[in-house]
């Protein structure tokens, strides 16, 4: 679709949705999960979509906080749960599977749910997805995930003009990738440095935010003392202007050398490592 044929694509969803009847819905709170949680609760009825945030210390406090706000404003049937993915042996080594393990994990806390209200596990993953290296989604499918949006040819594009269409705040929402993200693979991923990156990220837009910047995209990437900022071109200038305080901040949390990549945000950005090229 490529970003046009919305009404047609939601019509797409809706008939994959009416099929599935009932459905557990893995809600992150990003762009798309929040779309199918809403179309879906809409469609189906509040008492037949159960919307479920993983919480664990990958997941960004701000994230967690604004699930919940979500199921509020939205009326959502809605439910936090724990995993455990940071207890995986496979998970801390940080190779170039780690997110088969979280999603793993996500999927083994996720099934008692659904087979108790006899309903399907529904993520938001839309066609765009599908070209980069995301195990996660394998896993996912492993174990019986359905993928809606796909399944009706949704690009991310489709995503975000339904959802503004619909009124969902969530239209233009930044995407928020797990903290893990930002560790080099072959780092390994502890509770520590999750919370570490999660307190540079808040810090970082803390002091954007009270500069009158909206930070929009932004990764703090870990690597050893350094922390490399990644957030879109447009506040380089916000960033250099304040860059006492952009130091000081990311010092505050434990990171010795700050830097910016002046290639900007670029979603994915580790994955490089394991195509063996450069961006």
């Amino acid at each position: 679709m490529n970003g046009s044929g919305t009404a047609s694509g939601g019509t797409a969803l809706d008939d994959v949705l009416r099929g599935l009847g009932r459905v557990v819905v893995a809600f992150s709170g990003g762009a798309d999960s929040a779309f199918l949680a809403a179309r879906a609760t809409r469609l189906l009825g509040r008492e037949n979509v159960l919307c479920v945030t993983a919480v664990s210390a990958s997941l960004a406090a701000s994230e967690e906080r604004d699930c919940a706000d979500l199921a509020v404003e939205w009326d959502l049937a809605w439910r936090s749960v724990r995993t455990e993915e940071t207890a995986r042996p496979a998970y801390i080594a940080n190779d170039g599977d780690r997110c088969f393990h979280c999603k793993d994990e996500l999927m083994d806390v996720l099934l008692p749910i659904a087979a108790e209200r006899g309903a399907a596990i529904v993520l938001g993953v839309n066609v765009d997805d599908l070209g980069d290296h995301r195990p996660g989604q394998r896993a996912a499918e492993a174990k019986g995930a359905r993928f809606p949006m796909v399944e009706a040819g949704l690009t991310k594009a489709d995503v975000r003009g339904l959802s503004r269409e619909m009124g969902l705040r969530t239209w233009d929402k930044p995407a928020a990738a797990c903290l893990a993200s930002r560790v080099p693979y072959g780092t390994p991923v502890t509770v520590g440095l999750l919370g570490r990156i999660d307190r540079a990220e808040a810090a970082l837009r803390e002091v954007l935010s009270c500069a009158g910047v909206a930070p929009g995209n932004l990764r703090v990437r870990h690597a050893g003392d350094t922390v490399r900022i990644e957030v879109d071109p447009t506040t380089f200038p916000a960033i250099a202007e304040h860059h006492e305080k952009v130091v000081a901040a990311l010092e505050a949390v434990g990171y010795r050398y700050v830097t910016l990549d002046l290639a900007g945000f670029r979603s994915g950005n580790l994955n490089w490592a394991l195509r063996g090229d450069s961006p």
